[in-house]
């Protein structure tokens, strides 16, 4: 680990929601369901959509972090624009992660499940992380080896009320094989529906029993880092599909299942998603 053991505290994790809450209260929530045409842009493709949102607000939450910790930033809207960035979510030492406006097109439509991701990334591994959902008022992060919490509450997931029937989330738009295969696979399991399109309400859903897994198959590090760590402090298992250790920096292709511990392996058996 580079940075020093007590870099982590409760001040720091209040001063990053605070820098989160000033940047979509000035930024984000005046333009919610307020966007006009010119400020709405694609990316890598019609599907992929930035507002001027997500761009001010990135701005705003990126000199924040390297004020509170000085280590580089690697922002969604920033990579889309410098694809090296991403190398440095892999690479020796510390950096923030930063998806401004998780779901996008969902705050274009006007629909409440955004949100807004930080994560901070050492030597590889997630550390520590926050969410916040800006349309309703809700928080979420995590420490490493500390806890999870939600709107300042220890959170701890309880393995599924009815094993025999789970409900779950799955995400098949980037998926690699065929599709109707691995919507088939989850029906097996029981009840299962898509993924919101925004990781941020996914893994709120998974954290707090609306759903019992989720399962990825493309896991970009601002989109799973915040989540997956809170996952995995609250007491899932969020890894590979394969069962290795989910890290930001690997393989955005490779997958991420989060589940209780419970029926983790069940689940990874049975979907398709390797």
């Amino acid at each position: 680990m580079s940075l020093p053991s007590d870099t982590i505290t409760p001040q720091l994790s209040q001063a990053v929601l605070a820098a989160m809450n000033a940047a979509t209260e000035a930024e984000v929530m005046p333009r919610w369901r307020a966007l006009e045409d010119h400020e709405i842009r694609t990316k890598s493709s019609e599907w992929d959509l930035v507002t001027d949102a997500d761009e001010a607000a990135e701005r705003l939450i990126t000199a924040a972090l390297r004020d509170l910790v000085d280590v580089p930033v690697v922002g969604e809207e920033a990579t889309a624009k410098d694809a090296t960035l991403l190398e440095l979510v892999d690479g020796a030492g510390a950096v923030w992660v930063v998806d401004p406006v998780d779901g996008t097109r969902n705050f274009v439509a006007g629909t409440e499940a955004f949100g807004c991701m930080v994560a901070l990334i050492d030597d590889g591994r997630t550390v520590a992380s926050w969410i916040t959902y800006p349309a309703v008022g809700r928080e979420a992060h995590a420490a490493r080896g500390v806890g999870a919490f939600l709107d300042g509450e220890r959170l701890t997931t309880p393995a599924p009320t009815d094993p025999a029937s789970l409900r779950g989330a799955i995400a098949s738009k980037f998926h690699p094989g065929d599709a109707d295969e691995l919507h088939a696979a989850a029906e097996s399991l029981g009840p299962s529906k898509p993924i919101r399109f925004c990781a941020a309400w996914d893994y709120l859903d998974v954290v707090t029993g609306v759903t019992d897994y989720v399962a990825f198959t493309r896991t970009l590090p601002w989109d799973h880092a915040p989540g997956a760590l809170i996952c995995q402090e609250a007491g899932l298992t969020a890894a590979r599909p394969d069962g290795s250790e989910y890290l930001p920096g690997g393989d955005v292709r490779a997958g991420i299942l989060t589940a209780h511990p419970s029926v983790w392996e069940r689940i990874a058996g049975v979907l398709p998603v390797r």
